[in-house]
């Protein structure tokens, strides 16, 4: 059997990617490039380069092969940026996420996989947040992504589909091995970012507000090692083969750190003070959001390995300097 991989060439797509070849699984990557790269994927999958949203790209792609699952990652995922033009997410995130549902409903592929967020809940009443919290995103980018969750959930009562949704927290880390990290150059996540400006490539890190709720008045999140993301999406695709229930999972720690501790962090594994400015809240940045986390131990029986927030800054700043070397090559 084959996965199917949409958005592998992108970060959190390519460590999947990664994991399942690893396994001896056999890879098909789907994607456009429009933000992934084509050496993040790896070596033993095949790449198709096209986008989710082409039907008939995709009705030909899946009769030429006899996919066992779809692993969905394909998407936008900035959520200022989603806030300035929201069309644009409902487009990328939501109409050709449906798309790709039509296809996989009409190949008969019994599996689907879907890179969710935990943007879903917005500004959680209590924490930490529970899969059973109710949804209110508070961005257009959060709202893209329950849109699909609903049609996932609609399409396992009409068609039979299994499915699992992870609800990301905040992804960050790179492959330990070195193989693959966040590579996107206008990336925003605070860990990439702060790595970035550690080495000189950014003048300093600017902290989005000062004045939350929150013991430090910076925001606070729940931070996960990519790889460790990659293995819960592993353990859902196990959990499906062996006909488990369809449903959703946060996928975080049930650990939030602030801006200010995340800096901490970087600067105990640099030794060195990082440079910051201050500037205001940015649009649809909730204060603060940790993970209930207990559903996806007990029921995938996901086993995080590097639940540890300066290993995390370790990889990162590793890749960070790989990277770079890449660039000036």
């Amino acid at each position: 059997m084959t996965i199917l991989v949409t958005g592998g060439a992108g970060y959190i797509g390519s460590h999947m990617a990664l994991a399942l070849a690893d396994r001896g699984e056999d890879v098909v990557v789907l994607d456009n490039l429009s933000t992934g790269l084509r050496w993040a994927v790896p070596p033993a999958a095949e790449l198709v380069e096209g986008d989710i949203g082409d039907e008939v790209l995709l009705d030909g792609l899946m009769r030429s092969r006899r996919f066992d699952a779809v692993v969905h990652f394909a998407g936008s995922i900035v959520v200022p940026e989603s806030v300035r033009d929201p069309l644009a997410y409902y487009l990328n995130n939501t109409v050709k996420s449906r798309a790709l549902l039509a296809a996989t409903v009409r190949a008969g592929i019994p599996r689907f996989i879907f890179s969710s967020t935990a943007a879903v809940y917005g500004n959680p009443v209590s924490q930490p947040v529970y899969e059973d919290a109710l949804p209110s995103p508070i961005s257009p980018y959060g709202s893209s992504k329950l849109m699909t969750e609903w049609m996932l959930r609609d399409v396992h009562a009409a068609h039979g589909l299994q499915y699992v949704a992870l609800r990301y927290f905040n992804v960050a880390g790179a492959d330990p091995q070195g193989r693959t990290g966040q590579s996107t150059p206008r990336a925003t996540h605070l860990i990439k970012v702060a790595c970035q400006t550690a080495l000189g490539q950014r003048g300093a890190l600017e902290i989005f507000g000062t004045d939350y709720q929150t013991p430090d008045g910076t925001c606070l999140r729940d931070y996960i090692h990519v790889s460790d993301l990659a293995a819960a999406h592993v353990d859902a695709l196990a959990h499906l083969r062996r006909g488990g229930e369809s449903g959703i999972f946060n996928c975080g720690y049930g650990k939030g750190y602030s801006v200010l501790e995340v800096i901490r962090a970087v600067e105990r594994v640099t030794g060195a003070p990082l440079p910051v400015s201050y500037g205001p809240r940015r649009a649809g940045d909730p204060a603060a959001i940790v993970a209930g986390a207990s559903r996806v131990r007990d029921m995938l029986g996901w086993k995080p390995r590097y639940e540890n927030l300066d290993f995390i800054v370790e990889t990162a700043l590793a890749w960070e300097r790989r990277l770079g070397q890449r660039n000036a090559a």
